[in-house]
């Protein structure tokens, strides 16, 4: 692609080619809107992981071909995202086949041993969650959630709504 293998234009090569990565990645952003990056499933977890994989191969890339090759790759994650999530909106049977279902690992105050047993959660990692929570009565938490995405939820004050936790698995 460049002249020759020299410093300089190994460097040069790195910060073109990142820089158009990165511009390309902003610009299927732009067009796909700003839930392609979002962590609300485990699929968009794994498509910002793949997302960065491609940026770094696109910006090591040797010449045109492999660099054309990630940028084709980043698109096609977008239109892959774009359509599970139009799937998972018209049909529940894809919704359940893709999507884990929310755990409570607490609830009105009292561990759920079994839940952190099955989800591999230890209790020291949960009471540090209350603590970046601002938990300061565990007979505040109302309920603690390991979300779909690994994010754990702290649900903690004097009510709780219901409709917050209707699809939260207990174990």
């Amino acid at each position: 692609m460049f002249i020759d293998n020299t410093w300089l234009d190994i460097a040069l090569r790195g910060v073109i080619l990142s820089a158009a990565a990165t511009i390309w990645i902003v610009m299927l952003i732009r067009i796909n809107g700003l839930r392609s990056l979002s962590k609300m499933t485990n699929f968009d977890f794994v498509m910002t992981i793949a997302l960065g994989s491609l940026l770094a191969g696109a910006a090591q890339a040797s010449d045109w071909q492999g660099f054309g090759q990630a940028m084709v790759a980043m698109l096609g994650l977008f239109i892959v995202q774009y359509g599970t999530a139009r799937l998972r909106k018209a049909s529940d049977t894809v919704e359940a086949a893709m999507q884990n279902a929310p755990v409570f690992l607490m609830r009105d105050g009292q561990f759920l041993e079994d839940a952190l047993r099955a989800t591999r959660v230890a209790r020291s990692d949960l009471v540090a969650k209350l603590r970046e929570a601002n938990v300061l009565d565990l007979k505040q938490v109302r309920a603690v959630v390991l979300e779909t995405t690994g994010d754990v939820s702290v649900l903690h004050g004097d009510v709780l709504d219901e409709i917050l936790v209707e699809n939260v698995k207990r174990i």
